[in-house]
């Protein structure tokens, strides 16, 4: 039970300063986080890329309070979509967005996100690449899901995510199968009320399975996003039932977690893509990684108790 006592630290301005501070934080971030600029994650995405590897790309750092916070990050991603032009990277590594870090949480936040979140989408799209909108805490997924909509009626390759443990995604997950949409299942990373969301972990991964055959019956492009083998395996299953290509979904794991299954599937031919987060404004993504699996936490008390 430490995830949700984890995630609720993870909105805690003690807790960051304490995890923050602590020694040993530095060494198990970078296992989950590729660098601080676009400087240092270009050349992890040329290393993946030569891999045989896909990647989406997250600036951290979805916590703003103000609307000039919001053209940051707009800024940031437009800037990191420039390098990935020079370099011819544009095939390989698509953007992954959070639209509180656009301001949607802010006054006017869902046209704020709207119209910050657009000009990224297009710049994406110039150099033949596509944008996913993260899903956050379920307050936020209908102003997240209207946007999704905006942006596909000139830029229809924009995806989007769902989460297995809400009790709404089943429905949601047959609306967009239907519509053609490129869509990331996930379990849910965020501490939801009982009232809204599965708490029990095997009946999430059965509501998993379930929506990741919705998606594999319809009509979009199905993504994958698991490090659990027992569902990709069953994944594998659900594709090949429907008689899906390689190419016609594929599998999406983070950085920093699985390497060796994420080489085995590119391997197989599998489109394979790695969640490769990078900024300053870690913390809640870290936290998050860390409520997710126990053994992340455990490899983090090690690294702060093995510093002197």
């Amino acid at each position: 039970m430490l995830g949700p006592v984890i995630l609720a630290a993870s909105r805690s301005d003690k807790m960051r300063r304490l995890v923050s501070a602590a020694p040993g934080t530095k060494q198990v971030v970078a296992r989950f986080i590729a660098g601080e600029t676009v400087d240092d994650v270009v050349p992890i995405v040329s290393e993946l890329s030569g891999r045989g590897l896909e990647v989406t790309l997250d600036v951290v750092g979805e916590d703003i309070t103000t609307v000039e916070q919001s053209y940051a990050a707009r800024d940031a991603y437009l800037e990191l979509i420039g390098r990935l032009k020079e370099l011819g990277l544009g095939a390989r590594a698509e953007m992954s967005v959070k639209l509180s870090m656009f301001g949607q949480s802010l006054e006017n936040g869902h046209e704020l996100a709207l119209a910050n979140v657009r000009p990224v989408v297009a710049a994406a799209a110039e150099i033949g690449t596509t944008v996913t909108l993260d899903a956050e805490d379920h307050t936020t997924l209908d102003s997240m899901f209207a946007i999704h909509e905006e942006l596909r009626k000139d830029f229809p390759q924009t995806g989007c995510v769902i989460q297995a443990y809400l009790f709404r995604t089943e429905g949601d997950a047959r609306r967009l199968a239907a519509n053609g949409s490129r869509v990331r299942i996930v379990k849910g990373a965020y501490k939801e009320p009982a009232s809204v969301a599965l708490q029990d972990k095997a009946e999430i991964d059965k509501a998993y399975v379930r929506i990741m055959k919705i998606l594999m019956d319809g009509t979009g492009y199905p993504m994958i996003g698991s490090h659990d083998p027992r569902l990709i395996s069953i994944g594998q299953e659900l594709a090949r039932r429907a008689g899906r290509k390689l190419d016609e979904y594929e599998f999406q794991m983070l950085y920093g977690i699985r390497g060796e299954e994420q080489n085995r599937l590119a391997a197989e031919g599998h489109r394979m893509r790695v969640y490769t987060a990078y900024g300053t404004d870690w913390y809640g993504y870290f936290m998050r990684r860390l409520a997710e699996k126990p053994a992340n936490l455990l490899f983090f008390v090690r690294s702060i108790l093995t510093k002197g």
